[in-house]
C-alpha cells in the first residue's frame, strides 16, 4: 500500500485513501478518470471552517522567530502569560472584517451568509473570534422564532425589514488545538471560560479542567483521528451550514487526509496552512458507512509515541 504524508495508507486495489486504517472510510470517487462527483444532495452539508484571528501568542513567535517563548518553563503552564491565548487588537480587527464580509457574501437565495450552527473550539481565542465574527449568540435553548434580529445593515434583506435567526454557538473539544507542550494551547477551566462567554452553549463539554493538556504533545494519530471523529460528529447534525472555529494545526490534520484525488493546485488550496481568520469553506459528504454510529466524548489518549513522522507546523513561526 501507499502512503500519503501522514503516512495514512491507500488502498493497493483502488488507490482509494484511508482516513485511518480499518475505519470503512475508504473511498473512491466517480467513474476511473472522468474529473468528477456525483453525490445525493441529502448526504451532504456545507462547512465553513475559521482558524482563529491572531492571538498574542502569533505576535510572540513573530517577533521571538520560534516556538520557545511558548515553552513552560519551571512554572506551571497555567501561570504563563500565554496560555490560553487572547486575541490582538489586530486579531479583534481580523474578525470583524471578516463578519463584514460574511454580511455581502451571497449565499442560498440571501445577498448574505447565514449560518444554522457555530462550533467553536473551547479555547479562549476561538470563542473570542467567535464572538466578534458572528456577534452575539442565540441563548441555548431558545427557539429561532423567539430570537429575531435585524439582517445585516446594507443588504437588501435589511431595507425590507427581514428578521434573522442568530445561530447557536457550541462548544466542543474535539476542534480544539492539537495540545500540549506548548502553552498556548492549553485552556482554561470552564466554569471560568462560561463566565466570559454567557450565550455560549457549553452543554456538551465532559470535562471543566483541561485534562488533555501535557508537557507531552498530542501524537499525529491522536489528532488526525479525533478530526475525522469531528466529521462523523458534524455529519450527525441536523443543520447544513455550519461554521466551525479552530485551529491551524487541527486543520492541517484534518485537510491532510483528504484531497488525494484533487488536481495538485486544488489539493494545495485544501491542505495547506491557514492563516489568520481565514476561512475555508467545503462540502461535507456522508457516504452512509458510519451514519448512525454513535460519537463517544473525547477522552485523554492514552500516553503511547507517535510513529507518524511528518513537517511539523511548528517548526516555523505564525504556527497555531
Amino acid at each position: 500500500m501507499a502512503t500519503n504524508f501522514f503516512g495514512l495508507k491507500k488502498s493497493s486495489s483502488s488507490g482509494a485513501l484511508n482516513a485511518m486504517e480499518g475505519d470503512g472510510f475508504e473511498y473512491s470517487l466517480g467513474p476511473p478518470d472522468s474529473g468528477f462527483s456525483i453525490f445525493l444532495a441529502d448526504r451532504t452539508k456545507k462547512i465553513h471552517f475559521i482558524r482563529h484571528a491572531e492571538g498574542f501568542h502569533n505576535v510572540a513567535t513573530k517577533e521571538t522567530g520560534s516556538n520557545d517563548c511558548l515553552l513552560r518553563g519551571d512554572e506551571p503552564a497555567s501561570a504563563h502569560p500565554l496560555y490560553d491565548s487572547r486575541l490582538t487588537a489586530k486579531g479583534i480587527a481580523q474578525s470583524e472584517a471578516l463578519r463584514t464580509h460574511l454580511a455581502s457574501r451571497p449565499s442560498g437565495a440571501r445577498s448574505f451568509t447565514a449560518f444554522d450552527l457555530v462550533v467553536v473550539s473551547p479555547l479562549t481565542r476561538t470563542c473570542e473570534t467567535a464572538l466578534h465574527v458572528f456577534g452575539q449568540p442565540r441563548e441555548p435553548g431558545k427557539p429561532a422564532f423567539l430570537d429575531q434580529v435585524d439582517a445585516p445593515k446594507n443588504s437588501p434583506e435589511y431595507a425590507s425589514g427581514v428578521k434573522v435567526a442568530p445561530p447557536r454557538f457550541l462548544v466542543r473539544e474535539e476542534c480544539r488545538e492539537r495540545w500540549g507542550h506548548y502553552v498556548c494551547d492549553g485552556r482554561r477551566s470552564i466554569t471560568e471560560i462560561a463566565a466570559e462567554f454567557p450565550g455560549f452553549d457549553f452543554s456538551e463539554m465532559v470535562h471543566d479542567e483541561d485534562v488533555f493538556y501535557s508537557d507531552a504533545r498530542e501524537s499525529d494519530e491522536h489528532c488526525c483521528d479525533r478530526a475525522v471523529r469531528f466529521l462523523q460528529w458534524l455529519n450527525s447534525r441536523p443543520e447544513k451550514c455550519i461554521a466551525v472555529v479552530t485551529h491551524s494545526s487541527f486543520l492541517r490534520h484534518l485537510f491532510g487526509q483528504f484531497g488525494e484525488t484533487l488536481k495538485a493546485d486544488d489539493r494545495d488550496d485544501l491542505q495547506r496552512l491557514a492563516g489568520n481568520c481565514e476561512l475555508r469553506s467545503v462540502v461535507l459528504c456522508s457516504h452512509g458507512v458510519k451514519d448512525g454510529q454513535k460519537v463517544d466524548p473525547l477522552m485523554p489518549p492514552p500516553a503511547n509515541p507517535s510513529t507518524v513522522r511528518m513537517g511539523s507546523v511548528y517548526e516555523k513561526p505564525l504556527s497555531m
